[in-house]
C-alpha cells in the first residue's frame, strides 16, 4: 500500500503568499514600465507642441534694444548683435528658429538656446517659460540686459543636463543659488563682466566651484564675487591636480592664496586668467609647462618675491601675458635670456619693477600692444624695437619711469601712445606726423622744449592731446582743427608750459572739444568767444595767463567747469553771467572783477571769488544754492550781515571763507545736524560782534576755525574745546576777556589743535597747565611729509605772526604748529609741561605779565624755530638747552629781569638783539658786559605801561582835532581813546578806506 504523503497546511499558506507576492511585485514593474512609456511619450508630445510656444511667450516678454547688446558685442569683440527672436514665427517649428537647436533623434525636444547678443532686455523670472525646458544642454544668454532683484534664479538647478551655461555680460546681479551646484553634467560656465555684483552667500556654492574644477573643460568667473562670509576660493592644493580645463577665468573674484605648482600639470589650458584676484606667494615655475597657453593674466594680485622671466621660456605660443599692479612683484629681465615670443601680441608689464628694456621683444614681429609704465627703466628705447613694431604697434604707453634723451618717433601706425612723467627733452619731432592714425598722445610732465609742431594740428584722427608741465614755448598753432583737421579732438591740455600769444581762433572748429586746458602760460588773449559755438565743451581751465578786459558773453550752459583765477580781467560781468549755467565749478579768483555778487545757479558746487573787488549784500537768492561745498568769497568789499543759510548748507557745504570783507552784526546760530561735513570756517578781519553762538559745536568735522580781527566779546569759547578735529584756532586781535578755561567736558582738550592764536585779547589769569599738557597733537613729532590742510580743490590759508613778522600761509602743513599768546595779560610761572609739546616750531608769549623762570624743559624742543618771551617780568637765568636748539632762527627773550651769562651755542650769535633790556645779562654775544646797562630800556614794558602811553598818543591828537573840528567832539573821542585804550577800531577805519572809495565812485 502506498504511503500518502500530506502536504502541511502552515507550509502550504506560506508557498501562496510567496507566489502572489511575486506576482505583485512583477505587476508592479511592468506598471512603471508602461507609466516609462507613457511618460516620455507625453514629453516628446509636449515638446512638439508646448515647447515651441514657451519659447514664444519668453519672446513676447522681453523687448528688443539696440543697446541691450552694446557692452561686449557691438563694442569689445568682433560680433555683430542682431534680433534673433525676429524669426520667431508662431505655427512655425521652432527647431528652424535662429539660436534653437533640437535633438538630431527625438527632433523636437529642444536642447539648445543660443540668445547671445540678441538685443533683448527685460526679466527673467522665476515663473519665465525657458524654464519650462528642462532637457536644454545649451544655454547662451550672454550680452543682452536682463534684470531681477533676485539674482540668479534657482530654476537654473533643474536643468541637471546642461552641459554649457553662459550668463556673462547680462546685467545680473544678487546671489548665485546654491542650486547652481545641482548642474553635475556642466562643461563649461561663464558668469563674467555683470554690472551688478554677483554673490555667494554659501559655502557649498564654494565647494562646489572649486571642487568641480577637476572636471570642467571652462570655467569662466570674471564677477565681483562678494561674501557675507569672507569665504575666498582657492585652487586644489593636491600634487596630482589633473583636469580637461582648457580655460579657467576667475578674475575679478574672490579666489586667492597660493597657486599650487600642480597647476602645471594642466597641459591642455590655453586660457589662464586670474586678473584682480586675491593670490599671493610667489608665481611657480610649473607655469612654465603650459606650452600651449595663449592667455595668460595675472595682473592685480599680492604676487612678491623675485620672478626670473625666463620661465617662460617654452611659451611660445602666448599672445597676451600680463602682469601689471603686482607692486610686491620684482620681474627679473637678464640681457641675454633666451626668451622669444614670436607671436606676441600685447605685453603688459607695468608697475612691476623692471630695470631693463624687454629684450625677448625682438623676435615678437606681431606685437600690437606694450605697456610698460610705472617702472623704473632708464636710458633710451633700442633703436631695434622701433623695427620690430613699425607696421602693427597701435598701443605703447612707457609712462612713469626714468627715460631720457629724446623724445622717439613713434611708428605710423600707433594709435594710442603715452609717454608721460619721463626725462625725455629736446623738441616734439615732427616726424609724429606721419602716424595718420594717431588718436591720443600724452607727452606731459617732461622736459620737453621749443615749439609744438605746426603739422599736429594736420592730423584728423586725433582725439587726445596732452603735452602739459614741459616748457612749450610760441604760440599753439593755428592749423588746429582748421579745414576740418582735428575736427575729433576732445582733449586738448597744454597747461604748465611757456606758451604765449592769444587762442588761434581755429579753436572754434573743434566741433568735439570737451575739454579746453590752456592754463599756467603767458598767454594773452581776451575772453574767448568760442565758448558759444563749441557746444559740447565742459572744462575750461584758462587760470594764471594774461587774459584780459571785460567778459560780456554768458556763461554757455553746456560748460560745467570753468577757472579763469588769476588773471587780468576786470569790470563787471553780465548781471546773468550764470543765469543759465550749470557749472559746478566756477573760479573767478584774483582778478579785479568789480559790482555787485553774481547769483550762481542753484547746481553749483564750488564757487571760488576770492580777492576781487565784489561790493554790495549777498544775495539772498545764493540760499537756493544749497548743493554748495565750499564758498570762497574772501577778500573782496561786501557789506551787510552774514545770511543764516550760509551757516547751515548742511547736506554738502566743507568750506565757509569770507575773510577779509566788512561784515557786521552777529555770527548767525546753527541748526543743522551734527552729521554736517563743514571742515573749514573762515571769518576773520571783519566787522563782526557779540558773542560766538555755542551752536558751533555742531560742527563736529570742524578744522580750521579763524575769527580773527573782529569785534567778538566775552569770555574764552571753552566749549570749542570738544571738537575732536579741530587743528586750528585764531582768535586774535577781539574783544575776548577773562581767564582760559576748560569745559571740563573731556580729558584731552583739543585733541588735534596744531595752531592756537589767542594774541591781542584782554585774556587774563595764569596760563592752563592741564591744558598744555593735553595738547596731544603738538606732543606727536612724528608727523612728517608734505602733507596740507584741504584738498585738491582748496587749500587752507591762514595769517600768523612768525619769526617776528606777520605772514600769510597759503598752504598749512600739518607739521606746523604754534602757539600765540602774545599782548593779554596772561600772569603767573609758564607751565614746565611746556616742554612735552615735541612738534611745536614756534611760541609766543610776549607782551603779557608772565613770572618765574624760562622753563628748562623748552631745551629739549628740538623742532622750535622761533621764541618770543619778551615784555615781561621773567627772571633767573636763560636755560642752558636753549643755546643747542639748531633749528631755532628767532629769539626774542628781550626787556625781562634775566641775569647770569648767556649759554654758548652755535646761534647764539645771529639773533638780532635778542636780549636787549636786561641789565643783569652779561657773556658774548653781547660786546661789552655792561652794554645792556647803557641801554635806554623803553618806556613801557608792560601792556598796562604800554596803553597808558597809547592812550597819551591818542589824547594830544584827540586835544588837535578838537581844535580844528570842534572842542566837545575833540575830548569825546580822546576820552573814548583814553577808557578803551584800543585804536583797533581806528585803524579799521584805515584799512577799509580803500573799499569805501571804491563804492563812493560807483
Amino acid at each position: 500500500m502506498r504511503d500518502i504523503w500530506v502536504f502541511p497546511f502552515p507550509f502550504l499558506f506560506l508557498f501562496l503568499f510567496l507566489f502572489l507576492l511575486s506576482f505583485l511585485i512583477i505587476s508592479l514593474q511592468l506598471a512603471s514600465s508602461a507609466v516609462a512609456v507613457l511618460t516620455t511619450s507625453s514629453q516628446h508630445y509636449l515638446s512638439h507642441i508646448n515647447e515651441c510656444d514657451a519659447q514664444l511667450q519668453f519672446s513676447s516678454s522681453l523687448t528688443v534694444t539696440i543697446d541691450a547688446s552694446y557692452d561686449y558685442c557691438d563694442d569689445l569683440s568682433n560680433i555683430t548683435s542682431y534680433p534673433k527672436t525676429a524669426s520667431w514665427k508662431n505655427g512655425a517649428d521652432c527647431c528652424s528658429w535662429a539660436g534653437v537647436t533640437c535633438h538630431p533623434v527625438a527632433a523636437h525636444r529642444v536642447i539648445g538656446l543660443d540668445l547671445g547678443c540678441s538685443q533683448l532686455e527685460g526679466a527673467l523670472h522665476s515663473n519665465s517659460t525657458p524654464f519650462l525646458l528642462p532637457n536644454l544642454r545649451l544655454l547662451n544668454l550672454a550680452d543682452n540686459h536682463f534684470y531681477s532683484s533676485q539674482g540668479i534664479s534657482p530654476r537654473f538647478g533643474i536643468f541637471t543636463r546642461m552641459a554649457h551655461l553662459n550668463l556673462s555680460y547680462s546685467h545680473f546681479s544678487g546671489p548665485i543659488p546654491l542650486e547652481i551646484s545641482h548642474l553635475s553634467s556642466l562643461i563649461t560656465l561663464n558668469l563674467s563682466d555683470n554690472v551688478g555684483d554677483l554673490t555667494i552667500e554659501d559655502d557649498r556654492s564654494f565647494r562646489w566651484l572649486t571642487h568641480n574644477l577637476t572636471r570642467l573643460r571652462e570655467l569662466i568667473l570674471d564677477v565681483s564675487l562678494l561674501s557675507n562670509y569672507n569665504l575666498t576660493g582657492t585652487l586644489p592644493q593636491t600634487k596630482n591636480w589633473t583636469s580637461p580645463l582648457v580655460s579657467l577665468d576667475l578674475s575679478e573674484t574672490e579666489f586667492g592664496g597660493l597657486i599650487p605648482a600642480s597647476v602645471g600639470n594642466l597641459t591642455s589650458m590655453t586660457i589662464l586668467d586670474l586678473e584682480g584676484t586675491k593670490f599671493t606667494g610667489s608665481i611657480p615655475l610649473t607655469l612654465g609647462n603650459l606650452v600651449h597657453l595663449t592667455h595668460l593674466d595675472l595682473e592685480h594680485n599680492n604676487f612678491r618675491g623675485t620672478m626670473d622671466f625666463e620661465m617662460f621660456v617654452r611659451l611660445k605660443n602666448l599672445q597676451y601675458l600680463s602682469l601689471r599692479e603686482n607692486s610686491y612683484l620684482n620681474v627679473s629681465l637678464q640681457s641675454d635670456g633666451n626668451c622669444s615670443f614670436p607671436v606676441l601680441r600685447y605685453l603688459d608689464l607695468s608697475n612691476c619693477s623692471l630695470t631693463k628694456f624687454p629684450y625677448f621683444l625682438s623676435s615678437s614681429a606681431e606685437l600690437k600692444g606694450l605697456d610698460l609704465s610705472t617702472n623704473m627703466i632708464s636710458g633710451g628705447i633700442p633703436e631695434w624695437f622701433w623695427r620690430v613694431g613699425r607696421d602693427t604697434l597701435t598701443y605703447l604707453d612707457l609712462s612713469s619711469n626714468n627715460f631720457n634723451g629724446p623724445l622717439p618717433d613713434p611708428p605710423p601706425s600707433i594709435v594710442y601712445f603715452a609717454a608721460y612723467s619721463n626725462n625725455f627733452s629736446g623738441e616734439i619731432p615732427s616726424s609724429i606726423c606721419q602716424a595718420s592714425s594717431l588718436e591720443i598722445l600724452v607727452l606731459s610732465n617732461n622736459r620737453l622744449s621749443g615749439t609744438i609742431p605746426r603739422c599736429v594740428g594736420n592730423l584728423e584722427s586725433h582725439s587726445q592731446l596732452d603735452a602739459s608741465n614741459n616748457s612749450l614755448t610760441g604760440e599753439i598753432p593755428p592749423s588746429v582743427c582748421q579745414m576740418g583737421n582735428l575736427s575729433h579732438l576732445y582733449v586738448l591740455d597744454l597747461s604748465y608750459n611757456l606758451l604765449e600769444g592769444p587762442l588761434p581762433q581755429s579753436l572754434a572748429n573743434c566741433t568735439s572739444l570737451q575739454c579746453l586746458n590752456v592754463s599756467h602760460n603767458a598767454i594773452s588773449d581776451t575772453f574767448p568767444r568760442l565758448l558759444n559755438v563749441v557746444y559740447g565743451l565742459g572744462l575750461v581751465a584758462l587760470q594764471s595767463n594774461r587774459f584780459h578786459g571785460a567778459i560780456e558773453i554768458t556763461l554757455p550752459p553746456q560748460i560745467s567747469y570753468l577757472s579763469v583765477s588769476d588773471n587780468e580781467f576786470s569790470r563787471q560781468l553780465p548781471i546773468n553771467f550764470l543765469l543759465n549755467s550749470t557749472a559746478f565749478f566756477v573760479d573767478l579768483a584774483n582778478n579785479n572783477f568789480e559790482g555787485l555778487l553774481l547769483i550762481p545757479s542753484p547746481s553749483i558746487n564750488y564757487y571760488f571769488i576770492s580777492n576781487n573787488e565784489f561790493s554790495g549784500d549777498i544775495p539772498y537768492q545764493l540760499c537756493n544754492a544749497s548743493q554748495l561745498m565750499i564758498i570762497n568769497m574772501s577778500n573782496n568789499c561786501l557789506t551787510g550781515t552774514i545770511r543764516h543759510c550760509l551757516m547751515n548748507f548742511t547736506n554738502f557745504l566743507s568750506v565757509l571763507d569770507l575773510q577779509g570783507n566788512q561784515f557786521v552784526g552777529r555770527i548767525p546760530d546753527i541748526i543743522s545736524p551734527r552729521n554736517n561735513l563743514v571742515r573749514t570756517i573762515r571769518l576773520g578781519q571783519n566787522r563782526l560782534g557779540g558773542m560766538l553762538p555755542q551752536s558751533l559745536t555742531r560742527f563736529k568735522n570742524l578744522e580750521v576755525l579763524d575769527l580773527g580781527e573782529n569785534e567778538l566779546e566775552s569770555h574764552f569759547p571753552y566749549w570749542l574745546d570738544t571738537l575732536p578735529h579741530l587743528q586750528v584756532l585764531i582768535l586774535r586781535s577781539n574783544m575776548f576777556g577773562g581767564p582760559v578755561d576748560s569745559s571740563k567736558r573731556t580729558s584731552h582738550p583739543f585733541p588735534q589743535l596744531l595752531i592756537l592764536d589767542l594774541s591781542n585779547n584782554s585774556f587774563s589769569s595764569r596760563l592752563l597747565a592741564e591744558y598744555i599738557a593735553n595738547l596731544i597733537a603738538m606732543k606727536n613729532e612724528e608727523r612728517g611729509g608734505l602733507h596740507y590742510m584741504g584738498d585738491s580743490y582748496y587749500e587752507d590759508t591762514i595769517s600768523v605772526v612768525m619769526k617776528g613778522a606777520e605772514s600769510v600761509l597759503v598752504k598749512i602743513m600739518i607739521v606746523f604748529t604754534t602757539i600765540d599768546f602774545s599782548r593779554n595779560f596772561f600772569e603767573g610761572e609758564i607751565p614746565e609741561s611746556i616742554g612735552d609739546l615735541k612738534a611745536l616750531k614756534g611760541l609766543n608769549f610776549s607782551h603779557n605779565n608772565l613770572t618765574g623762570r624760562i622753563p628748562s624743559s623748552m631745551g629739549s624742543l628740538t623742532n622750535f624755530e622761533w621764541l618770543d618771551l619778551s615784555s615781561n617780568k621773567l627772571n633767573g637765568e636763560i636755560p642752558k638747552g636753549l643755546a643747542d636748539l639748531t633749528s631755532l632762527s628767532t629769539l626774542n627773550l628781550s626787556y625781562k629781569q634775566l641775569v647770569g651769562p648767556i649759554p654758548h651755542g652755535p646761534r647764539m650769535d645771529t639773533f638780532n638783539h635778542p636780549f636787549d633790556g636786561n641789565p643783569d645779562l652779561c657773556g658774548p654775544p653781547l660786546s661789552n658786559p655792561r652794554d645792556t646797562l647803557e641801554q635806554s630800556p623803553p618806556h613801557s614794558t608792560s601792556p598796562e605801561e604800554e596803553e597808558e602811553e597809547e592812550g597819551h598818543w591818542m589824547e594830544w591828537r584827540a586835544a588837535a582835532m578838537g581844535c580844528g573840528c570842534g572842542l566837545i567832539f575833540g575830548i569825546l573821542v580822546g576820552y573814548l581813546m583814553l577808557e578803551t585804550g584800543r585804536l583797533r577800531w581806528l585803524l579799521r577805519m584805515v584799512e577799509r578806506k580803500e573799499c569805501g572809495k571804491i563804492q563812493n565812485t560807483k
